[in-house]
């Protein structure tokens, strides 16, 4: 094998399939990165497992043939290159890999490339393709809401849903519950299928288009890809069932409040401040006279108030908070006004983007000793 191509495209390519090498691998071959040159096109590959990565850049293929490297060594060798351009050539030999760009010169060993469990095009049962920024919109306003805690792997991922030409994104940790609907053009097909929030964090990553472009999704009853531009992405599955979430949505409410997103953010992050040392994180949100007052005490370090402006249909209520689930869902929050429907001090309150639908956030209270 020997190839020359862009120093830049090989180093974006790698940043992003190193992300599926394992810190602890399994097998030794697993900390590797396959490559395969062919056709004009440079190959890479990397697996742990429970998601593989693919990616491709073209280059000068004047040899074709595969071999395995040591994926983290290779990323910085080729980072650190002088040139804009390196040659990668193969002595099959001694089993080592020259690497020359400019004046510099690496050689690597080699990996048993025959070892590698190469990624394969999943056999789905379902296909459909849709826009990068419909696919992303689902996964930012949902992945966040999932659990880190891997004894119940349910909640580490988002349920994904499609029925007809509805899909629907949902994540849970027991404490809040964030829904995402998307209404598309064609039939889909039907599945409902949890997918770990970690493939999805790297699509978030990987999906910069500025003009929406299309992702192809594959999907069988234990794994699922997403293929754009020159990038496969393939994910094993959690397996289980997700709780059925709209009995968790609150059907009515007794007061409607809205508010300026942008300054309810702010000011529950500033006023979290003085809550963020303490266990719970707690916030105190009053709801009366067209304010919102938001307040946090904790006794080693002092206390907050900030007061702004709302509209309160209903009557007066008080309610606490683990600040930072209110902090993560106005991260995700588009309209320049959001609605917060609520019942009781001590029920589920819903958030909403005004005017929306396609969203909901569903966040519980925090029982306090005032």
């Amino acid at each position: 094998m020997k190839i020359t191509c862009s120093k830049s495209e090989m180093v974006n390519a790698l940043q992003i399939v190193t992300k599926a090498i394992a810190s602890k691998p399994q097998t030794p071959i697993l900390s590797g990165i396959f490559l395969r040159a062919e056709n004009g096109i440079l190959e890479m590959q990397a697996t742990n497992n429970e998601i593989g990565l693919i990616n491709k850049i073209p280059a000068e293929v004047e040899e074709s043939g595969q071999i395995a490297l040591g994926g983290r060594y290779l990323l910085e060798v080729i980072r650190k290159m002088p040139g804009d351009s390196l040659t990668l050539s193969y002595n099959r030999t001694e089993k080592i890999v020259n690497i020359t760009s400019g004046q510099a010169n690496f050689t690597l060993l080699s990996m048993n490339a025959a070892e590698f469990p190469t990624i394969k095009e999943i056999e789905s049962t379902v296909d459909f393709t849709i826009k990068d920024n419909v696919l992303r919109s689902l996964i930012k306003k949902t992945v966040f809401a999932c659990s880190k805690d891997e004894s119940r792997p349910v909640f580490t991922g988002c349920s994904l849903e499609v029925a007809d030409n509805k899909i629907t994104m949902a994540a849970t940790n027991m404490h809040r519950l964030a829904v995402k609907y998307e209404q598309l053009n064609d039939e889909l097909g039907n599945i409902k299928v949890i997918i770990p929030s970690l493939i999805l964090q790297e699509l978030l990553h990987n999906m910069t288009s500025e003009i929406p472009s299309d992702v192809h999704v594959s999907c069988n009853f234990n794994q699922i890809s997403f293929a754009f531009d020159n990038l496969y992405m393939t994910s094993r599955l959690i397996e289980g069932a997700f709780p059925d979430y709209n009995n968790v949505i609150p059907a009515n409410h007794t007061t409607l409040v809205t508010l300026d997103s942008a300054e309810f953010n702010a000011a529950v992050d500033r006023v979290s401040l003085i809550s963020r040392s303490g266990d719970y994180n707690v916030i105190k949100l009053e709801f009366a006279n067209s304010q919102l007052v938001i307040s946090s005490n904790n006794p080693d370090v002092g206390n907050a108030v900030e007061t702004i402006p709302a509209s309160i249909e209903g009557p007066d209520i008080t309610i606490a908070f683990n600040a930072q689930y209110i902090i993560d869902v106005m991260k995700n929050i588009d309209s320049n006004k959001c609605e917060l429907r609520l019942t009781q001090p001590l029920s589920p309150i819903t958030i909403r983007e005004e005017h929306n639908d396609a969203f909901i956030y569903v966040v519980t209270p925090v029982r306090t000793a005032h």
